[in-house]
């Protein structure tokens, strides 16, 4: 039985086969995901917005209930302009735990009607990041199975391999 849309919020610099993983789960809940890749002019993605967009969309070109979107500014304030009342995060760790439930209490204060769903990963992406991800393609280190092939060919290409 599924429900409504839900905002599944992230940088996703980049895509990782763990987020897919949540992206597929939670389309057995919901009707439809947005994926709303977050714009902070404090962080220093290695992909730009654009590119970002262009491989998140390459990769889920065949499902017809998913958004990508970009959004800076407040989280709930962005889910309550896309008609939604439902934040959906992943979780590895109890570290990812601790953060995302002080995110989502603060969201809460911000707008109580604006609820927090969080998923686990599979296990065998419990300890994968895009960060991890990213210093081991620095090194050509093989990340092939830990991200779709467009996402393993655009890091190649950065770091020049």
């Amino acid at each position: 039985m599924s429900c409504k849309a839900a905002v599944y919020p992230g940088t996703f610099d980049p895509i990782t086969n763990g987020h897919l993983s949540i992206v597929n789960r939670a389309l057995k809940i919901f009707d439809k995901l947005i994926i709303a890749i977050l714009n902070n002019p404090q962080k220093e993605p290695l992909f730009t917005l654009e590119e970002r967009t262009y491989m998140i969309k390459e990769v889920l070109k065949d499902r017809d209930n998913i958004e990508v979107d970009s959004f800076d500014g407040l989280l709930v304030d962005y889910v309550v302009r896309k008609n939604s009342n439902v934040v959906l995060r992943g979780l590895r760790a109890m570290s990812d735990f601790e953060y995302e439930f002080q995110m989502a209490l603060m969201n809460r204060k911000l707008n109580r009607e604006v609820q927090s769903i969080f998923l686990m990963t599979d296990y065998k992406w419990f300890y994968t990041s895009s960060t991890i991800i990213k210093e081991a393609a620095s090194f050509n280190g093989d990340i092939s199975g830990l991200v779709p092939p467009i996402v393993c060919r655009k890091l190649k290409e950065k770091f020049g391999y």
